[in-house]
């Protein structure tokens, strides 16, 4: 705005260096970096003159080659103060801005802008209310750049001393964080007065702002219409009755803790420690960093859930039905809730539960966790574990640590907001450690119902009861995970679902829920049993059903795009027929069960994190000089099973009706296909004896028979794990007669019933049982007279009952 207290001079063909989102205004040195090349001409244009240069900033920061009315008509004159020539392109460049100017013409553009512009030079003198209003500004000002944490106000406030409203202004226009727009509109404010009233309005809109964003980190200050004066020392920022102000302000704050700190009703030694924090913080300045230390440590303690409890539900009926209705199956589990459940109501304050849920993906053990916070009336937390390898993530981190925090336990309690959540550890297996401490350790306090009731965070520095919570972690393996953590939970293992179980949950679960979120309805698709049951064993191959959701996925968006472009009233049903139309062709076969027996081949049994899976092992020779070769990325274990499988064989070629020197002749090679995949464990010693014997022998192996068990040099069959697993997955793959250790017979009670009943399980103390059970034809032994030697030694052994022996034991029955 032009006035009487405004001079004007009129200046000619001065060079101007269009800005991108920068202006620049008055009493302000400004570095910024140049690299178009009409704005470095234009630069050392005015160097080779007087230094004077004219800035304004371009409304549209994407332009490269900005045209006149691109640009914005006030600028200001400025005087280059230093270049730095930084790389072949770009130039560094420190100004100092003059007074502002309005271009009035341009007059070149190549090969750089130069313009006529008219210099506005401020003559008026600052009125007594412009002073007025100049220290409220001024004020608001010391108090953004507190709050704002972004600038450095020591280096500022001297900048403003002993300057006039008009310079003072600009200063401060300079050093707020505002769009562009809104400072091309102060630069253009000529009139000192106006522009401290819109610095004003600016100042308090800013203010506002950040307090709101405070507040919702949780780190929200007291709010002040006039900010406290800095201690030591005049200040020209504070009015008369300012400290008295801020005394009361924090009067009533610690005040207002005091009244939250009785109210919370937190433990002895958690009380103290919040009253102390109270009393430290009287003694501090307010805006220091250790009262914002102070007040967030206060924040935690009365944020904690200390004597808030859920009511649970006590209703054996009801929580069996919810359990019943999000999961198919899981009968331990549930069994173990409904036991818990029952506790509850004759005992007043039982221990925690802390539950192991270990199984392959996709069975159901992280929406296990929030089913049983709906059965039981608690609230329900996830924690993932994945990928954790440090201490304090669990323990939190002590207040002494700029940034510090509670760990996750913690957070995630107060988050639920009570003390007796469900709270789920997921992963557990997938933990790591490094330099920073293992988290796995750490856990144990937290598992231990001995000692969780007095659990100590680094941060909170107080004991926290989390006895009542109930813990339910899970992971895929359980070998990962520390025997000591271990032995603090119960552990209950979820195998993989067999065909007939995957069939009911695909159709009461998973085909409900994905036409409800594709938006259809029953009428729109319809699927049959037999397509899920193909859909189960040819596109999907899992112990979960996650990939089986998938697959009823991709179906339900195929018809989807049918009932949009064709009406809702389309109807479809998805049948053996049309399957491979919406889901092409079956991804999976059954590549080796299906073919005739063959000579150096065995199917084994093995166990992975995603659940059963069967393994073909093959073997065959070539001339050679006696090397044992085994490849398919097998383990360390894995290849000393096959060592000792081998030797076994060797020690029996003199029984056996083959070349004595068949092994020293030829070399023998063992692969397991799926060369990609990694292998290990024990359990592969039968398939690979089996493999080695009939290539030596020619016989072929029945490939209607699975097998698993380690043995010994001697022939012995010992115990594996994972039973339950891989005779599921034998089941699933059609397998019907499967070869296990004698000692694995407990596990043969935790079965599906179907999978029992249709299996014919073979129970083995050695291997000569083995043989005569895979092999199609009879091995041509030498060992009859030694065999008939054994006999007649066992007939001179009595029994216990002092009566003598006419058979040798018996051998393990069949089931």
């Amino acid at each position: 705005m032009e006035n009487s207290g405004e001079h004007y001079e009129i200046l000619k063909n001065v060079p101007l260096i269009p800005l991108r989102d920068l202006v620049v205004f008055p009493s302000t040195l400004v570095p910024f970096i140049i690299g178009r090349a009409s704005s470095i001409q234009a630069l050392e244009k005015a160097a080779g003159a007087n230094n004077l240069i004219m800035l304004s900033a371009q409304m549209d920061a994407s332009l490269d080659n900005p045209s006149p009315k691109d640009i914005y008509s006030m600028g200001i004159t400025a005087k280059v103060i230093r270049t730095v020539q930084m790389d072949e392109k770009n130039v560094k460049v420190i100004v100092e801005g003059k007074r502002r100017a309005r271009i009035l013409e341009f007059v070149s553009s190549y090969p750089f802008y130069q313009v006529l512009a008219k210099e506005i030079k401020i003559l008026e003198e600052p009125a007594k209310e412009t002073q007025e209003e100049l220290k409220h500004v001024l004020v608001l000002f010391e108090d953004y750049l507190k709050l704002s944490q972004n600038t450095n106000f020591q280096s500022i406030i001297p900048a403003l001393r002993d300057h006039t409203p008009d310079r003072i202004a600009d200063i401060i226009s300079s050093h707020l964080y505002l769009p562009l727009e809104e400072k091309q509109n102060l630069l253009e404010t000529v009139n000192s007065r106006e522009r401290i009233r819109r610095l004003n309005f600016l100042l308090e809109n800013e203010l506002y702002k950040i307090q709101t964003n405070l507040r919702k980190d949780g780190k929200a200050l007291n709010r002040r219409k006039v900010p406290f004066a800095r201690e030591g020392g005049p200040n020209i920022f504070t009015p008369a009755g300012t400290p008295g102000q801020r005394k009361d302000d924090q009067a009533g704050e610690l005040e207002e803790l005091k009244k939250k700190v009785a109210a919370a009703k937190m433990p002895p030694d958690a009380d103290e420690k919040s009253r102390k924090e109270i009393e430290r913080l009287e003694t501090m300045p307010p805006m220091s960093a250790e009262a914002t230390v102070c007040r967030n440590y206060l924040d935690w303690l009365l944020s904690l859930p200390w004597n808030k409890k859920s009511r649970e539900k006590r209703n054996l009926k009801e929580a069996e039905k919810i359990l019943n209705e999000d999961h198919y199956g899981l009968e331990k589990v549930k069994e173990r809730i409904l036991e818990f459940l029952s506790i509850r109501q004759l005992v007043k304050n039982p221990k925690g539960v802390i539950l192991g849920l270990i199984g392959p993906p996709g069975v159901g053990k992280s929406s296990l966790g929030r089913s049983i916070a709906r059965a039981t009336g608690r609230k329900f937390v996830r924690l993932s574990l994945g990928g954790v390898r440090d201490e304090a993530e669990i323990r939190g981190h002590r207040r002494t640590y700029i940034g510090s925090y509670p760990g996750r336990i913690i957070q995630m309690i107060k988050r639920a907001g009570t003390k007796n959540p469900v709270f789920l550890l997921d992963e557990v297996d997938k933990m790591s450690m490094d330099f920073r401490g293992d988290p796995a350790s750490a856990l144990m306090e937290v598992l231990d119902p001995e000692q969780n009731s007095t659990f100590l965070d680094h941060y909170i520095d107080t004991d926290f009861d989390l006895s009542q919570v109930m813990f339910i972690v899970t992971a895929n393996l359980l070998e990962p995970i520390p025997r000591p953590l271990v032995d603090r939970m119960e552990i209950i293992r979820l195998p993989g679902y067999t065909e007939d179980e995957k069939l009911q949950i695909a159709k009461r679960f998973l085909w409900l829920k994905q036409l409800k979120i594709h938006g259809l309805l029953n009428k729109n698709l319809e699927i049959s049993d037999k397509a899920i049951v193909k859909l189960i064993n040819e596109y999907t191959r899992e112990a979960g059903v996650r990939s089986l959701e998938r697959e009823i996925t991709s179906i339900c968006r195929k018809v989807v795009k049918k009932v949009v472009m064709k009406g809702r009233d389309y109807k479809e049903k998805v049948t053996l027929k049309n399957l491979e139309a919406h889901l092409g062709v079956p991804k999976f076969r059954r590549s080796e069960i299906d073919k005739e027996d063959e000579i150096g081949v065995a199917i084994g049994m093995a166990w992975t994190e995603f659940g059963g899976e069967l393994l073909t092992f093959e073997a065959n020779k070539v001339h050679g000089k006696g090397n044992f070769t085994l490849t398919g990325q097998l383990g360390e274990v894995m290849q000393e099973s096959a060592q000792a499988a081998f030797s076994y064989v060797r020690a029996k070629i003199f029984e056996l009706n083959v070349a004595k020197d068949v092994t020293k002749n030829f070399d023998i090679h063992v692969h397991v296909p799926e060369g990609s995949t990694p292998k290990e464990g024990p359990s592969a010693g039968i398939p690979f004896a089996i493999a080695i014997l009939s290539l030596l022998t020619e016989i072929p192996v029945s490939k209607k028979v699975a097998m698993s068990g380690e043995i010994t040099l001697r022939g012995k069959v010992l115990p594996v794990g994972g039973i339950k697993e891989k005779l599921i997955a034998a089941h699933r793959e059609g397998i019907r007669e499967a070869i296990l250790p004698l000692d694995n017979r407990p596990d043969l009670k935790d079965l599906p019933k179907n999978v029992l009943h249709d299996m014919k399980i073979h129970l083995v103390e050695n291997m000569e049982e083995v043989l005569k059970i895979v092999l199609t034809k009879e091995l041509p032994l030498k060992i009859g007279r030694r065999k008939k030697a054994k006999e007649e030694v066992l007939e001179e052994i009595p029994t216990r009952e002092g009566e003598g022996s006419e058979t040798p034991k018996e051998p393990p029955l069949t089931h």
